[in-house]
């Protein structure tokens, strides 16, 4: 049985004292002020500005061509609506791959322009130096390993990764280097549950998972799947608990019949 604690403020040092607690940590993406708003609200734990606003706010394809400045925008906006989740933003694709200098200056704006708490790379090894680097501003960093979004083209597909023995020995492995190198904690996105299981206990830092079973520290969504605004996308570890798209259409649909019919404005509508 988890023990619940009320905390004021979420920071990288709460989020390990929940994993040591045994309470599982809140985590959802959020992309603009109103959103943002209502989840701190909610008193979500973690709120991650996400790449996948190149998706979900741009209507990319893919998460790959969103740009720092966007991103910077993004947060700014989430931070400017929060009291107690911690902002976490993903450092987007190009802005931090294979040059730790790039990763640190790019890490550098985020903190400094959206007044951000953390960052989050995509990556294990291939990307402690930049992490290291990283840090060495005392920026925080989360990691990210499993399906790695911005390595789509890469993998070819969106199917759960770490399914054979050696690409589970090596998400053990880049957990355990992350760790290492400083990360406060590491997303899992779609693995085999056992092997998420298996990274959580063999780490100290919070493991959150996204489709990697119920054994790790916390759970993220993106918010948009959740709330059913965006009806696309319906992976098996999808929980939608709203059914936005359909009420927001049925409302939106009565405006138009309303203004059509004279309807809106009545009269006492009117000044």
């Amino acid at each position: 049985m988890s023990t619940y604690k009320e905390v004021k403020k979420v920071t990288t040092h709460v989020l390990q004292e929940m994993k040591q607690r045994g309470e599982k940590i809140s985590m959802l993406t959020a992309y603009d002020y109103s959103m943002a708003k209502i989840f701190d609200a909610a008193k979500i734990d973690v709120l991650l500005v996400g790449d996948s606003a190149s998706n979900v706010m741009h209507g990319h394809e893919t998460t790959l061509p969103i740009t720092l400045d966007e991103m910077i925008s993004h947060a700014s906006s989430v931070i400017r609506a929060v009291n107690r989740s911690l902002v976490v933003v993903d450092l987007p694709f190009g802005s931090y791959q294979g040059n730790s200098k790039e990763a640190l200056n790019s890490a550098i704006r985020i903190m400094k322009e959206a007044e951000a708490h953390a960052v989050k790379l995509e990556g294990g090894e291939e990307v402690v130096e930049s992490v290291k680097r990283i840090l060495t501003a005392g920026i925080p960093v989360m990691g990210h390993l499993g399906l790695t979004p911005q390595s789509i083209y890469k993998f070819g597909t969106y199917e759960v990764r770490a399914r054979e023995q050696e690409e589970a020995a090596k998400l053990l492995n880049d957990a355990l280097v992350l760790e290492e190198a400083g990360c406060f904690a590491i997303v899992l996105e779609k693995i085999p549950s056992a092997l998420a299981k298996q990274v959580a206990q063999s780490v100290k830092v919070p493991i959150i998972g996204i489709g990697a079973g119920q054994d790790v520290d916390g759970q993220v969504l993106v918010s948009h799947d959740m709330l059913g605004i965006n009806k696309d996308f319906s992976p098996k570890f999808l929980r939608r608990y709203l059914n936005l798209y359909d009420e927001i259409k049925k409302a939106v649909e009565q405006y138009v019949a309303d203004v059509k019919s004279l309807d809106f404005p009545s009269e006492k509508e009117q000044y």
